[in-house]
C-alpha cells in the first residue's frame, strides 16, 4: 500500500534507537525526507548513514538537540523551521519509589517528556495550519492511562501528552492537520532488552523466563503476553502520519498489546 508520504518532511525526536529509530526507518521506507534526532551530532549523523544504507532513501539527515536544554531546541528550530510531520517521541523514564522522587526529578521529566513536544508544536503547528496539511503525533504510553506505581512521575507526563495532543486537535477544525497520540505497551527497545538480559543473568534464568514472569506479575492484563517490537509501534505511527489517516484526529491510538483493560 502506498501511504503517500513521498517527499513529506518528518522530524522524529529521540530517534537514534528503539521506537524512534523504527519510526524514522518506516517513514524513510515510504519515501519521506526524515530528520533523525539525538543529543550528539556525531551520533545522529552515524544513524542517518545507517538508515540510508538500510532503506536506500538518500533524504535522511541528522539534527542534534538535548531536549532538557531550551537553547538547543531553539537551535534545532532554526535549522529546521518547518516540517510536514512531527513525531514527538523523545522521552525518559526511571523506576523510582514515589517518596524518593524529588522536585528536580518531576521538573526534569516534565521538561523532556512534555515541554519538548509543546515547544516544537508551538512553532510547527501554525505553519501546518497555513499549509492546510500536517501531522503531529505524540508517542505517549499505556502508562499514561494505567499509571505505574513504580514510576508515577513518568506516568503523569504521559497523561499530560495525551491532554496536549487532544487540546491541539481541537484547534485543527476545518483543516487538513491532525494531532494524535499513540500509546505503546511494553516494548522491547534496546534499553529494555539490556535490562531483561541483566535480570536473566542475575537470576540465572533465560530471557524468555523473565519475559513470562513480567507479563504475569507486572503487566498481567496484556493480551499478547509478550513484548511489542519497535517496528509494530512504527507501523501504527506511519499510518497516522499519512494522508490515508485523515479521518483520525484527536485520538489516542493504542498499540499496547491489550494491556489497557478497556474496549474504549
Amino acid at each position: 500500500m502506498d501511504l503517500q508520504l513521498k517527499n513529506k518532511t518528518a522530524l522524529v525526536t529521540g530517534s537514534t534507537a528503539g521506537i524512534g529509530y523504527a519510526i524514522a526507518k518506516s517513514l524513510a521506507n515510504e519515501g519521506a525526507v526524515v530528520y533523525v534526532n539525538g543529543r550528539s551530532q556525531a551520533k545522529v549523523d552515524n544513524v542517518a548513514q545507517k538508515l540510508i544504507a538500510e532503506t536506500g532513501n538518500q533524504n535522511i539527515k541528522g539534527v542534534a538537540a538535548d531536549f532538557s536544554d531550551k537553547q538547543q531546541i531553539d537551535n534545532l528550530l532554526q535549522q529546521l523551521p518547518e516540517v510536514d510531520i512531527l513525531v514527538n517521541n523523545v522521552g525518559i523514564f526511571e523506576p523510582k519509589p514515589f517518596a524518593e522522587i524529588a522536585d528536580e526529578d518531576w521538573l526534569k521529566f516534565f521538561e523532556v517528556n512534555v515541554l519538548s513536544g509543546v515547544r516544537l508544536s508551538r512553532v510547527y503547528f501554525d505553519k501546518m495550519l497555513k499549509k492546510n496539511w500536517g501531522r503531529i503525533i505524540f508517542i505517549s504510553s499505556e502508562s499514561g492511562i494505567q499509571i505505574p506505581e513504580e514510576m508515577i512521575h513518568y506516568g503523569v507526563t504521559k497523561t499530560a501528552q495525551i491532554a496536549v495532543a487532544r487540546g491541539l486537535a481541537e484547534l485543527t477544525k476545518h483543516s487538513g492537520v491532525t494531532v494524535n497520540t499513540v500509546l505503546p505497551g511494553p516494548t522491547l527497545s534496546e534499553g529494555v532488552g539490556d535490562f531483561v538480559k541483566a535480570l536473566a543473568d542475575g537470576q540465572n534464568k533465560t530471557t524468555e523466563q523473565i519475559e513470562e514472569e513480567f507479563f504475569i506479575h507486572m503487566r498481567g492484563t496484556s493480551l499478547i503476553k509478550r513484548f511489542i517490537t519497535p517496528d509494530e509501534i512504527a507501523n501504527a505511527v506511519t499510518y497516522l502520519a499519512s494522508p490515508l489517516a485523515a479521518a483520525t484526529n484527536g485520538a489516542t491510538v493504542r498499540a499496547d498489546g491489550g494491556v489497557i483493560k478497556s474496549a474504549f
